[in-house]
């Protein structure tokens, strides 16, 4: 959580990297506010995101919540194209930088953490709730030298958020994420150029 919390529609950028520290998803964002989950934050639809080698424009808007333990990012999505409603990015040190002003033009960055491959993504549909992304843990765990009890956290955790996104107990409900979707619109956000 944030000890002093940028005003709700504060541009910020979340940004990602591996755990070598080499960089990875930088999310242009609004800061949205906070509640007895975490911090949210929201990006509009036509808001980008790049990673070295890509990028891409959010279709659809989404929330992101930020757990004070920051070993996870919750994203929410609303009338994604296809219909994916949960993507939970599991993570190490996800935290909020202190916000000072832009740096050469460009919003903070207020949220960074590190990317720790495993992913638990929820469809609308038959596919329904899984985990994503174990081959590239695999890969990942032994290139980078993950510590064996940070491997043993992140696997019981990812199983953990897929029976609570299955079985939608909050902040995995729709509920709660749909408050802060609808207060994202009411910021009306133009798509960025």
């Amino acid at each position: 959580m944030i000890a002093e919390r940028p005003a709700p529609g504060t541009e910020i950028v979340f940004q990602w990297r591996k755990w070598d520290g080499s960089p990875h998803w930088r999310h242009e964002c609004v800061y949205l506010g906070a509640d007895e989950w975490g911090d949210w934050v929201g990006q509009p639809a036509g808001w980008g995101s790049e990673r070295p080698g890509r990028t891409f424009t959010a279709a659809a808007p989404n929330v992101t919540l930020v757990p004070p333990s920051g070993d996870y990012a919750l994203t929410v999505n609303r009338d994604h194209p296809k219909g994916m409603r949960i993507y939970i990015d599991l993570a190490w040190d996800v935290h909020a930088e202190p916000a000072g002003g832009p740096q050469a033009g460009e919003a903070p960055v207020l949220f960074t953490g590190i990317d720790m491959d495993l992913d638990v993504v929820r469809v609308d549909g038959e596919r329904g709730t899984w985990i994503d992304d174990e081959d590239e843990w695999d890969e990942h765990r032994v290139q980078y030298g993950y510590p064996a009890d940070v491997q043993r956290h992140l696997e019981a955790l990812a199983a953990d958020l897929a029976e609570r996104v299955r079985a939608q107990l909050p902040p995995f409900d729709d509920a709660s994420a749909d408050v802060w979707l609808d207060r994202l619109a009411e910021l009306a956000l133009p798509p960025r150029a």
